[in-house]
């Protein structure tokens, strides 16, 4: 606290379970003779920080700042009907592109998903903080050939800048996604109205947001996040924290959980090369679960892709239980819809885990290799109880509130936190010079998911996988 009294800008690193938002209202109740304002990501997020903070600070989303800060008739613009991917394709003259991919096999990328493409390049250049799009901002298909990718991300810059050209067009009569709104705001250097700024989960901020706060010499800016729980790279996110230039202050005592989860997180950590360990609450009673022959009760089980998730909502099914699932029907019924087309011998759209098939045998064969294991739980519903099964499955959708548990994405399960935890491993551990590792990205949500748990935490199915990887990290250190 006397560090926020300063009137210095200041970074606090919090790790999981640290009272991040807590921590913003105490410094807002030591700073009520200023004009405060309180920036978050999610409306949700923002509401219920509103009813914590005293009355001199305002919350909001940075995208409302965004929304009253440009003209009318550019955000008017958001509620007219998007333009389909394959008529902006062939409005801008692209066709059919053929491309190899990782598997040896080459595919052809159709004009829906290359207006995509360009589409999604559009929306990564407006969360940078970037003057003009850039190649990188492109995104291409993991499964992709890497050389292939480059060439792609190149040929469609020119269609990412006109799209970018014509949504900020005065004349315009298109429509626009927000983030477009973001952009042109971030671009007309604007100033926040406010003695002192506080930057609630910073770790996934956009480089378009860091630009703007950094122009802000007027106001301290306290940020608050978690540089471990930095996990959207999937959509453009940059490293906020580390670029964040500000004296710093950790926040390493989590009040979710006790010693023995604040450990097992910590030797994570220490595996993306943190030094200062998490504390843990002696007060909270903590299990570890490690034994694949014990089931205890959960109230949440968390998964790293959604295919999993979905085979995790049929099991709980079969078994008799009712399960939640953060997931919409659309979502599950799109990759019933996509496994049709491939069955047929025509292409699929849509889920995007389906788009670059040319038929069903085509992704079974690239679920079976090890680059294509986050589509084999569909794979082998589809194959054993068929399409209609995934129907029937997005019909029994349970509310939360009604459910024996929930199932989630690590990602969907960000901020949140049960009871009792079960973490499934579909985590991508790959062998790197005769030793088990995992990607640094892959280690934040690994690290995500261990700590959403309060009381029990079952890792039966991970246990051989950690084991070799702290394994490792010893044998380094000695």
């Amino acid at each position: 606290m006397i560090a926020a009294r300063s009137g210095d800008d200041l970074k606090v690193k919090a790790y999981a379970g640290a009272g991040k938002t807590s921590t913003l209202r105490l410094v807002a109740h030591q700073l009520t003779g200023r004009r405060g304002s309180y920036l978050a990501f999610n409306k949700d997020i923002a509401d219920s920080a509103r009813r914590g903070f005293p009355a001199n600070v305002v919350a909001r989303t940075v995208h409302s700042l965004a929304y009253a800060g440009v003209p009318s008739r550019l955000t008017a613009r958001i509620n007219l009907p998007s333009e389909p991917p394959h008529e902006l394709a062939a409005r801008y003259g692209l066709g059919a592109i053929e491309v190899p991919t990782i598997t040896g096999k080459s595919v052809e990328i159709t004009p829906f998903e290359i207006g995509r493409m360009i589409s999604d390049g559009l929306g990564r250049f407006c969360r940078s903080s970037d003057d003009t799009p850039r190649a990188f901002h492109v995104p291409v298909d993991e499964k992709v050939r890497e050389d292939a990718a480059d060439w792609l991300r190149e040929l469609l810059t020119p269609s990412v800048t006109r799209l970018w050209s014509e949504s900020i067009d005065p004349r315009g009569r298109s429509a626009i996604q927000p983030d477009v709104y973001l952009k042109v705001w971030a671009q007309g250097h604007p100033r926040i109205d406010a003695d002192f700024i506080l930057f609630d989960e910073a770790q996934d901020s956009d480089g378009v947001m860091l630009s703007v706060l950094s122009r802000q010499r007027h106001a301290q800016i306290i940020y608050v996040g978690d540089p471990y729980q930095q996990i959207y790279e999937w959509r453009g996110a940059v490293n906020a924290m580390a670029q964040i230039i500000a004296p710093e202050r950790p926040l390493t005592e989590s009040f979710r959980f006790g010693p023995t989860f604040a450990a097992l997180a910590s030797r994570v950590l220490a595996l993306l090369g943190e030094t200062t360990p998490i504390q843990g609450q002696s007060g909270i009673g903590s299990i570890m679960v490690e034994d694949p022959s014990i089931s205890p009760p959960v109230d949440a089980v968390l998964c790293r892709k959604n295919a999993t998730a979905i085979w995790q909502f049929a099991a709980g099914i079969e078994m008799g239980h009712r399960p939640a699932i953060r997931m919409s029907a659309t979502e599950i019924v799109a990759f019933a819809d996509g496994a049709d087309q491939l069955l047929a011998g025509r292409r699929a759209f849509r889920p995007t885990a389906l788009s670059l098939f040319e038929n069903w045998k085509d992704a079974q064969s690239f679920a079976r290799s090890a680059v294509g294991r986050d589509l084999l739980p569909i794979v082998e519903i589809v194959d054993g109880r068929g399409t209609d099964y995934l129907r029937a499955l997005a019909q029994r959708l349970t509310p939360e509130g009604q459910a024996d548990y929930v199932i989630s994405t690590v990602h969907r399960a960000k901020g949140l936190e049960w009871k009792r935890v079960r973490v499934v491993n579909d985590f991508r551990f790959k062998m790197v010079d005769g030793r088990l590792t995992l990607d640094e990205d892959e280690m934040r949500l690994l690290y995500v998911a261990l700590t959403r748990a309060q009381h029990v935490l079952d890792i039966s199915d991970l246990r051989d996988e950690l084991l070799k990887l702290f394994t490792v990290r010893f044998a380094r250190q000695n």
